[in-house]
């Protein structure tokens, strides 16, 4: 099918709210509007934002107070409006779809990130949730991110061995409970996870203890270094947004 024939047929609509638009996997002015990107100045490790530029050096006090066991974190928009919608039609309705758009914003805010990293490995789904949602929204995203940097993906380096709770309504330190011991590296994964600098991949950063528990795994494993890329991110002390929405 010609391109002129294709457009006509199937013309390119905004991916937030699909009204027309010129080029495929763009926003309309509207929902570009509503789009929040998380922009520097930042946390060097959280990459949490700050109201005024501070200085490189400069931690959050999240940072500060409770040190993660991976090395830095982006994300590339808030988790509000037109993001929460993407996310939500990516998990919830298979937009499988929207992950490659969704990567290049990560790509834009993980731009410091993938130089420095060998392997992109996804947060996985417990086997049981994987069969019943049939993807894992965290694995398209992750495909899509090793794809644009020209990384090597490894979607079974880390598994979730217990089928844990959603998160969404639980508390801090609930979700911290709630994905303890939950993941584990494979013994044939372990020679491709010791030593490398892995940039671990998911759909939205909320308190940070899932991320942080696949974190912890890895290191555990022999990681040289756990980066974390994520599309989305819900600003500290604001967590229960992510409630907005189907579980």
């Amino acid at each position: 099918m010609t391109g002129w024939l294709q457009r006509a047929l199937f013309p390119p609509v905004c991916v937030g709210c699909s009204s027309l638009v010129t080029e495929p996997g763009t926003l309309c002015p509207s929902c570009w509007g509503r789009l929040r990107f998380l922009e520097r100045p930042w946390c060097p490790v959280m990459g949490t934002p700050f109201s005024l530029d501070l200085g490189y050096a400069i931690l959050s006090a999240e940072a500060i107070a409770s040190p993660p066991p991976f090395a830095r974190a982006r994300s590339a928009v808030v988790y509000e409006g037109v993001a929460r919608g993407l996310v939500q039609a990516l998990k919830f309705r298979d937009r499988t779809d929207l992950a490659p758009w969704m990567a290049r914003w990560m790509l834009r805010a993980g731009a410091e990130l993938t130089p420095e990293c060998d392997l992109v490995v996804p947060v996985p789904l417990h086997r049981a949730r994987f069969l019943s949602r049939r993807f894992n929204q965290s694995a398209e995203l992750a495909r899509a991110v090793a794809r644009g940097a020209g990384l090597s993906y490894a979607p079974e380096a880390l598994i979730r061995k217990r089928r844990t709770r959603q998160q969404v309504g639980l508390g801090a330190r609930e979700r911290e409970a709630n994905v303890r011991g939950a993941f584990h590296v494979p013994d044939a994964a372990l020679p491709h996870v010791k030593s490398r600098r892995i940039l671990l991949v998911d759909d939205v950063y909320t308190t940070g203890a899932t991320v942080a528990a696949a974190a912890r795994i890895l290191k555990r494993a022999g990681a040289g270094q756990v980066d974390v890329l994520t599309f989305a991110r819900v600003l500290p002390g604001d967590f229960r947004a992510e409630d907005q929405g189907p579980i």
